[in-house]
């Protein structure tokens, strides 16, 4: 297997730039690995695919302003985007120029706001530690804007911050949204639960490799980088029972998945608890949890596409792509979705 071979070109006028109005309005390419068609739909069909003994689980991290425009001492423009938050109040980010920003600099935020560069990390990050007054929350809130992927030619709106959310978005700290969490609306999760169908939440909190492509021909010599999860007891017991009576395990998007599969036993059993994975789910991984995945369309020679060709084979994925692009569907994030049965 080669990186190439998870390549494919696509018209830069299908790669979304902005949402559409209503979020189950996008588009659903619907895949059945066994029957080896595709069929189109909207998302407003997803409640009818799941069977009342099924679970549905999703991601409910919520995506932070993250990126942070700052000034150095000497006047010249930088760029702060904050990564995961450690312990005794400082952050791992990613900073630009990182030539010229230094262990030891402040750069200023305005205001009186401020980031302090404490430390140079593994990767080329930095170890940060923001001042201003009412602590970090409140500073992000006021200079912070939302990360939206390098795809997207044009800067965040103010509508950005709760639309490159899912509805069901709680916990902060992903620098990236869930994107398969995006079609969902509160009359489509009251739906589902109407049907029978049961809704279990995890965390994981997606952190800027997401974006990086894989460079290295062979796709094994590509590392992920770590992202924090959690799966609650709760959870855990809501698949349990779904499995026990018959159900299927859904996940929406990649995020779930590599939860769920990190968390699996040799049984298929899904242990709860909180932790770190770098799980890189490729072509040969033997999926032991989820049994349905709702994705949206990635990137060429991405760790994500990677893993939606893992789940249906990688010439199914390929042809559903081509069919997409025929069809001039949405791509990336504020694009449309793929269902695979």
């Amino acid at each position: 297997m080669r990186t190439a071979d998870f390549d494919y070109e696509l018209p830069k006028e299908l790669i979304a730039q902005a949402p559409l109005p209503e979020r189950d309005a996008s588009r659903l390419l619907v895949v059945d690995r066994a029957a080896g068609t595709t069929a189109h739909h909207t998302f407003a069909d997803f409640p009818g695919f799941p069977a009342p003994a099924d679970v549905v689980v999703i991601n409910d991290s919520r995506v932070i302003p993250a990126r942070l425009s700052a000034r150095r001492r000497g006047g010249g423009a930088a760029e702060v985007l904050l990564v995961t938050r450690e312990a005794e109040g400082a952050w791992r980010a990613l900073v630009r120029p990182g030539a010229r920003i230094r262990p030891l600099s402040r750069l200023d935020l305005g205001d009186g706001d401020e980031i302090e560069v404490i430390a140079t990390l593994e990767g080329g990050q930095r170890r940060v530690r923001l001042h201003g007054v009412g602590g970090d929350e409140a500073i992000i809130q006021r200079r912070g804007q939302v990360p939206l992927p390098p795809y997207i030619a044009r800067p965040p709106e103010p509508a950005d911050r709760e639309r490159y959310q899912t509805v069901y978005a709680d916990a902060p700290g992903s620098v990236a949204a869930p994107t398969a969490g995006l079609h969902f609306t509160a009359a489509i999760l009251a739906k589902l639960a109407d049907h029978g169908v049961t809704v279990a939440r995890l965390t994981l909190h997606v952190g800027p490799g997401t974006f990086r492509p894989v460079t290295a021909h062979d796709p094994a010599q590509h590392r992920l980088d770590p992202e924090a999860y959690t799966l609650s007891p709760e959870a855990a017991r809501a698949i349990a029972s779904s499995r026990g009576r018959g159900g299927k395990v859904w996940a929406v998007g990649t995020t779930v998945t590599r939860t769920l599969e990190t968390c699996a036993a040799e049984d298929g059993t899904v242990r709860p608890g909180a932790g770190w994975t770098s799980l890189f789910i490729r072509p040969g991984h033997t999926f032991r949890v989820v049994d349905r995945l709702l994705t949206n369309f990635h990137l060429p020679r991405s760790t994500l596409l990677m893993l939606v060709s893992a789940f249906a084979g990688r010439e199914a994925v390929m042809r559903a792509y081509e069919e997409a692009i025929r069809q001039r569907y949405r791509f990336y994030s504020y694009g449309d979705a793929m269902l695979i049965v």
